[in-house]
């Protein structure tokens, strides 16, 4: 049976998310007529539970450089990637489209090529262009974050040897950080609004 790794109010490692929080609810699954539970999963406020093996705890963590290394900053990153779709609706005619060629482009975030990021037929031949833009920047995000994050973490650990032009950009990427983890009780609030604050 299970036994609770962490405790409420505990500060853990989110192995999946790539940030700390808090444990704000330890949540046994019980079975009748069994006096234990039958396994154990943690509320971090980060949108769903969590089993014991997606979280580290800081003393766990002490044996460690303060960086994870490159293979595991990888895993808690997901790959996205753009696969093309046959168009199924009809090209305008006397128009350049890239949906002539008969595809678009969609954004899986999944490992099974479901999920994501896709426009309808009408959105996407109302500027394809625009669309095509958008579907690399999505695609692009993941890595995106992993260098705003690498920043963000030299910054903290050598605040000396930061630069002050690029401060403001360093405040911006931990307001972006803070956006996109949800570690702040503004949950709700845009980047662009936070780094004004």
């Amino acid at each position: 049976m299970a036994k609770a790794q962490f405790h409420k109010s505990q500060r853990v490692f989110v192995k999946p998310v790539g940030t700390w929080a808090l444990i704000e609810q330890v949540i046994p699954h019980w079975v009748k007529d069994v006096d234990e539970p039958l396994r154990i999963s943690y509320e971090c406020g980060l949108g769903r539970q969590f089993q014991a093996h997606e979280l580290a705890a800081e003393q766990n963590l002490t044996d460690k450089p303060a960086r994870l290394s490159q293979d595991e900053d990888d895993l808690l990153l997901e790959q996205w990637q753009i696969v093309r779709r046959k168009a199924k609706w009809r090209v305008r005619l006397g128009e350049v489209s890239l949906s002539e060629a008969g595809s678009y482009p969609v954004v899986v975030t999944d490992e099974d090529d479901i999920g994501g990021w896709r426009v309808s037929g009408s959105e996407y031949d109302r500027d394809p262009t625009r669309i095509e833009h958008q579907a690399r920047m999505i695609t692009c995000t993941p890595d995106l974050l992993r260098v705003v994050r690498k920043l963000s973490e030299y910054a903290s650990e050598n605040p000396d040897e930061c630069p002050a032009e690029l401060k403001p950009v360093v405040q911006r990427c931990a307001a972006i950080l803070r956006f996109v983890y949800q570690v702040t009780d503004e949950d709700t609030a845009t980047p662009s609004v936070v780094a004004a604050e």
